[in-house]
């Protein structure tokens, strides 16, 4: 997924050249591009990200489109490999970070759930909505659900749970996100943070020690 640093650059640049579009001739990025489109598919949902939506908002000649990409299929597929990148890659990617305990692997994965730029969850609610309209979205989304529960009951595994233990486990971590995301529930971070102990003993059937707690909660700024 695009850094979060690059992507504000590349706001500031198109908020910069919007001015000046008509007459520079600037035709703005491949970057320029996909960041629209990713706003519009947040805000309003994939119907709207349409060539003509990308131009007006960036004050751009649809034209401009397609000297970066072949037709609005392109810029589809390129969102969808995004969202893998990022939300399936971090998932990964926290799932088979070090720990010592079981408690503590699982707090490497709630950063997902408190750290956008490893996890967005508006981004997973905009393509879960899509995929309820599209096939093919639905089978990247079945995918992507497979492909994260595998890598939840490997960690359980690895701290010594078997097959059905580990599977039922890392089903109730990720349903349990999953239903945060679909319901869109809102938490303040003291009311979520309040309830991760707990959550983490549902989860693992033991509560975190309070070093790492405390390390988890400095981690994400709160006290």
């Amino acid at each position: 997924m695009i850094d979060d640093g690059v992507q504000l650059e590349w706001r500031t640049r198109a908020m910069n050249k919007k001015l000046s579009n008509n007459e520079s001739g600037w035709r703005g990025s491949p970057e320029v591009w996909f960041e629209a489109a990713i706003e519009i598919l947040l805000e309003s949902g994939i119907e709207s990200v349409k060539i003509s939506t990308l131009a007006k908002r960036l004050n751009l000649s649809r034209t401009s489109f397609y000297w970066f990409f072949n037709d609005r299929e392109a810029l589809l597929s390129d969102l969808v490999t995004a969202w893998k990148d990022k939300n399936t890659g971090g998932i990964l990617a926290q799932s088979q970070a070090y720990a010592d305990s079981l408690a503590e692997a699982t707090l490497n994965v709630f950063d997902c759930w408190l750290d956008e730029s490893l996890f967005d969850s508006r981004f997973e609610f905009a393509i879960r909505s899509w995929s309820l309209r599209s096939p093919a979205i639905q089978e990247e989304v079945q995918q992507a659900d497979t492909q994260r529960l595998s890598a939840l009951a490997k960690m359980f595994k690895r701290h010594g749970f078997n097959d059905i233990e580990a599977d039922v486990h890392a089903r109730t971590i990720y349903l349990v996100q999953i239903g945060y995301i679909s319901m869109q529930t809102q938490e303040s971070l003291a009311e979520r943070m309040q309830r991760i102990p707990e959550y983490v003993k549902i989860f693992t059937g033991k509560l975190p020690e309070s070093h790492e707690l405390k390390r988890f909660y400095h981690k994400h700024g709160y006290t």
